[in-house]
Order: structure tokens, then sequence, then C-alpha cells
């Protein structure tokens, strides 16, 4: 199974166990956090919108780091006009743990509680059946 959440911004498609480096969350280094998908896929059924309701992704986020240097440099010839500019992206590296459908929430909203097939729940329909009108 699969999902698809959205972190800052930006839509992921995740899979139970995958890494993921997104921009840097509001999360402590250890810290897990929980969060709804976007879409969710990988089964042979359709996901319906009440089964996206009850569904959730557990994440936990393992380091916060900076990505890779980027240098800009600008250049305008015969104006002597040279500028260096540079930035390192501040990103944390997120790992999946859970995806949770919702399914079993939505089947037992939807199926009706088993009626019990009792001799005691059988007579008073036959009764009706057999009462004269008055």
């Amino acid at each position: 199974m699969y999902a698809v959440i959205d972190l800052g911004g930006k839509q992921y498609r995740v899979e139970k166990g995958d890494e993921v480096i997104v921009d840097r969350l509001d999360v402590d280094e250890g810290k897990s956090l929980t969060m709804k998908p976007v879409l969710l896929g990988g089964g042979k059924k359709a996901v319906t919108a009440a089964e996206l309701k009850g569904a959730w992704v557990k994440a936990k986020v393992e380091e916060h780091l900076l990505g890779e240097k980027v240098r800009v440099f600008k250049y305008k010839p015969k104006r002597g006009y040279r500028n260096t500019r540079g930035h390192r992206s501040r990103l944390s590296r997120v790992t999946i743990q859970s995806i949770a459908s919702g399914k079993k929430k939505a089947e037992q909203a939807e199926k009706p509680a088993p009626a019990e097939k009792t001799a005691a729940a059988k007579k008073p329909a036959a009764a009706e059946m057999t009462a004269k009108p008055e």
C-alpha cells in the first residue's frame, strides 16, 4: 500500500519504510508525527472518501540536515560586475513508520449489526401473519 502525503506544500508518494528528505519541519529529531494522506493506493479496491477520512500516515523525524551548497554567480561583461551568492537548504529526513487506511472503521459503519436468528425472533413474525384482522 502507498500513500500520497502533503508536507511543506509538496506532495510525496510514500510506502512503509521509505525515507524521504523534505523541507525542514518544526518537529524535534526522534519525534513522531501523524498526518492525513491526500491519496491512498495499492489495493485492488478503489479508496472511497469515507475510507480516506479515517486514514493516517505515521512518520518519524530521523534528523535535520543541510542540503548541498548551491552557488549563484552573476556576471555582466565589460562592466566589471561579478557577484557570487550561495545557500544551503535546511532539510529533514523522515522515515515512514506505518500507513493505516481506515477501511475497518468504514466497513463497520457500512455493515449493519447481524440480526440474531433465534426461535424467539421468528415467533413474532409468524404470529403476525396468522393473526385475524378485527
